[in-house]
């Protein structure tokens, strides 16, 4: 299937990277449904400016009877119904063919985050006193202690963590940015990997490329440690200590939300912290807290499982 998109399209695409301000994963995600979306209207006869209704649809059956996600419909729907409200904006059409289209409904996922004690043990699997596993542990502690995404976490400058305050200016989906606290525990980790034998230790004679020496997290060539190297490092630690077999860091993410509403956080600063446009998101990890509540009460209390006489 060809990768080239009508110009109309890379019009759209370009006014979401500098109009809406959508970051490089986003922009390439809705390039991929597009490219999906065009080739298949290509082999119709059509095309975007000219696509009806019934064959908008039809793709979106063709989609779900080829066997993807409910999920991935959806997100490639979104992008679609963006890109034809644009056209219509734009005059580049007088209609929008995706206005009276049924959404795709994708079942809510509930997240599994680690108990505390699993995350105690995936902290404590970091030893030694090497530049790396100060590293490893200083990224562990941060991501656990803010809830960050494993992007926003290597995108981290080191102008952007105030130690003496113990906060983080984090920078989210869309480049929105957010100040974060973190604990005593993170604060120790980045002073550890900050200090004589870390991060100085890492640090090139020469940096190889511009913005790398304000990372905050490096890998062994001295450059900005990748989301990539960072996702294995959670992943490696997890099965070192037993845990998950995939263990990512979106999983510390939830963790970390869902332990602090367990222990009385309230849910719009959950929100804030962790970065939510909506509170619906965060509503998730309140119904992940209570079934854990159910879980412990039949597991613990006496009559939990029994009848009353």
């Amino acid at each position: 299937m060809s990768t080239e998109l009508p110009l109309a399209v890379e019009e759209f695409l370009t006014w979401m990277a500098t109009e809406r301000g959508r970051s490089q994963n986003t922009l390439a995600a809705y390039r991929r449904d597009l490219v999906s979306y065009c080739g298949w209207l290509n082999a119709n006869g059509t095309e975007p400016r000219g696509v009806t209704a019934p064959e908008l649809v039809s793709f979106v059956g063709w989609r779900r009877g080829s066997g993807a996600a409910a999920s991935s419909v959806a997100r490639q729907l979104a992008a679609i119904r963006m890109m034809h409200r644009f056209f219509v904006d734009e005059g580049m059409r007088p209609d929008d063919p995706s206005a009276d289209l049924d959404g795709i409904k994708v079942p809510a996922g509930i997240p599994k985050p680690l108990s505390e004690a699993d995350v105690l043990s995936l902290l404590a699997a970091v030893t030694g006193d090497t530049p790396v596993s100060r590293r490893d542990r200083a990224l562990l502690e941060l991501l656990y202690a803010t809830g960050a995404r494993i992007g926003e976490a290597v995108g981290l400058s080191l102008g952007d963590v105030d130690l003496e305050s113990g906060l983080v200016r984090l920078f989210g989906k869309g480049s929105k940015e957010r100040i974060v606290p973190f604990g005593r525990a993170a604060g120790g980790a980045l002073r550890e990997w900050l200090a004589p034998g870390g991060r100085p230790e890492m640090a090139p004679l020469r940096w190889a490329r511009r913005g790398d020496s304000e990372a905050m997290f490096l890998n062994h060539r001295g450059a900005r440690l990748s989301r990539q190297s960072a996702w294995l490092i959670v992943s490696d630690y997890g099965h070192a200590c037993g845990l998950e077999k995939h263990l990512s860091p979106h999983v510390l993410r939830h963790s970390c939300a869902t332990h602090l509403l367990d222990h009385g956080a309230d849910l719009r600063i959950v929100q804030e912290m962790l970065g939510h446009a909506s509170i619906s998101t965060t509503q998730i990890y309140t119904k992940v807290s209570q079934e854990r509540l159910f879980d412990v009460y039949r597991a613990a209390h006496p009559r939990a499982g029994h009848s009353a006489a």
